[in-house]
């Protein structure tokens, strides 16, 4: 059975790589707003799963769909990705001194049997209290315009955080790993085998 990834994320699709396991990528298009009422991990969970039965649509043949959506939360509100140099400084300073919180969704789809296994992982990020100064000049460096939260906690962004919390770093990314590898294992793929 064949592996998707539903994504365009290149961070989502060099973290699957990590397990060494033949995979292809498709991009679901699906709309991404909230329902009434609808709380942050009950979206995410439901994204991920649409974004996953929207991919298995767009392949032929059975497969194991994964999809994945997460946003992140500063004092109860969402920031999405910044877009603009500006926006991520503004985030940035948001953040500065305080918790953030990272909920990430996973689903794995089995178009074969119509199996779903989702899930919501959540990830806090602690920043250090940064200067004005700092912020700008690590957006300059990395220039975090398409991330949520501005920064790449995979490169010069581990030096905003005063810690880190959550089961799976990897979730902080967009792809729960660990959570992944058991899901997988529950539909017969072992990664280790």
């Amino acid at each position: 059975m064949q592996l998707i990834l539903g994504s365009s994320s290149p961070f989502r699709k060099s973290l699957l790589e990590k397990l060494a396991i033949p995979f292809s990528c498709v991009s679901p298009d699906i709309d991404e707003s909230a329902l009434p009422g609808e709380s942050i991990t009950a979206l995410v969970e439901r994204l991920a799963v649409e974004k996953a039965k929207a991919a298995a649509n767009m392949v032929e043949g059975p497969a194991l769909v994964i999809g994945s959506d997460q946003l992140c939360v500063v004092e109860e509100e969402v920031c999405g990705k910044p877009l603009t140099r500006d926006k991520a400084i503004a985030q940035l300073q948001r953040s500065s001194g305080k918790a953030v919180t990272f909920y990430t969704g996973l689903a794995l789809y089995n178009s074969q049997s119509g199996r779903c296994q989702s899930l919501v992982e959540p990830f806090e990020v602690r920043f250090r209290q940064l200067s004005d100064r700092q912020i700008a000049g690590y957006v300059d460096k990395e220039e975090p315009f398409w991330c949520a939260g501005s920064f790449k906690c995979e490169g010069l962004g581990i030096a905003l955080f005063e810690s880190l919390n959550g089961r799976d770093p990897n979730s902080l990314v967009g792809l729960p790993l660990i959570a992944l590898v058991r899901m997988l294992e529950a539909e017969g793929l072992d990664v280790l085998a």
